[in-house]
């Protein structure tokens, strides 16, 4: 594709980014299948503008609970999940993500990143909703300024199940959260504030391994895709937020089965 079809092309994977990012349905998942289905898999900057779109999502998130990354940065002391205590759990929560991406980088976007891999994550992250919210049953709920050392570094190595495509950062974080003792509310709202370190991260690297292959137009694109997904990005956290206070996350977990469904039949 070229011209006014890639630049259409970014915007329709920005928007699909958004979306996805943080519902439990995994978007490098939705952008894989994307790009092999509208030809763009075959485009050397597909790999990085698959990660590099989603920091648009990440900065939706920034302006959205800029209150709380204020007060995160201001590195004060003092309790929950605030200054140099949240900062520091934060931390926890991304150093297994950090060390197992760089070790296995190459080996998961060699092996893993092809549809039909795409389609067993989705389908085992599904069993794995279901089960959990079939089980889950939360007595004594514990706000997000509850969070303790021990629980930020479990949801950390659970997140890492998430460099599978198609199990979902968003969900590996959330239902690690719940497995760990926050409630399912916190548990999305801390899965928000884990996705910007980790992606902030993934898309340096990428960057960084990618380089190469830019030039003004895939700059542009990226552009395009980076804006669109901030946009996108901004109307799922919202209704997520609102979705989570009321309802269990089993209703990803059908859609996900049948896209997995959907995804074995092509594939």
């Amino acid at each position: 594709m070229d011209g006014l079809s890639n630049q259409l092309l970014a915007v329709i994977l920005g928007i699909l980014e958004g979306l996805t990012e943080f519902l439990p349905i995994s978007s490098t998942g939705h952008l894989i299948l994307a790009g092999e289905w509208l030809g763009f898999s075959d485009n050397p900057l597909s790999g990085t503008f698959e990660v590099v779109i989603q920091l648009g999502a990440i900065m939706a998130v920034v302006v959205m609970f800029r209150g709380r990354f204020v007060e995160l940065a201001s590195f004060r002391k003092v309790p929950g999940f605030h200054g140099r205590r949240g900062v520091g759990l934060l931390f926890l929560t991304t150093l297994p993500a950090l060390v197992f991406g760089l070790l296995a980088h190459d080996l998961i976007k060699e092996h893993l990143f092809a549809p039909s891999m795409v389609g067993v994550g989705l389908a085992i992250g599904a069993i794995w909703i279901l089960v959990t919210e079939h089980s889950y049953r939360q007595t004594d709920p514990q706000p997000l300024d509850a969070l303790n050392w021990k629980t930020a570094l479990g949801i950390g190595l659970f997140q890492c199940l998430a460099m599978w495509p198609g199990m979902s950062r968003s969900a590996s974080t959330i239902l690690g959260g719940m497995l760990l003792g926050l409630d399912r509310k916190s548990a999305t709202e801390y899965s928000f504030f884990a996705a910007v370190p980790v992606m902030v991260a993934a898309t340096a690297y990428d960057l960084y391994k990618g380089w190469g292959a830019l030039n003004q137009e895939s700059v542009i694109l990226l552009v395009i895709g980076l804006v669109t997904a901030f946009f996108s990005a901004w109307f799922a956290v919202k209704a997520l937020i609102v979705f989570v206070g009321k309802h269990s996350l089993s209703a990803f977990a059908w859609y996900r089965l049948a896209l997995a469904a959907l995804v074995f039949w092509i594939f």
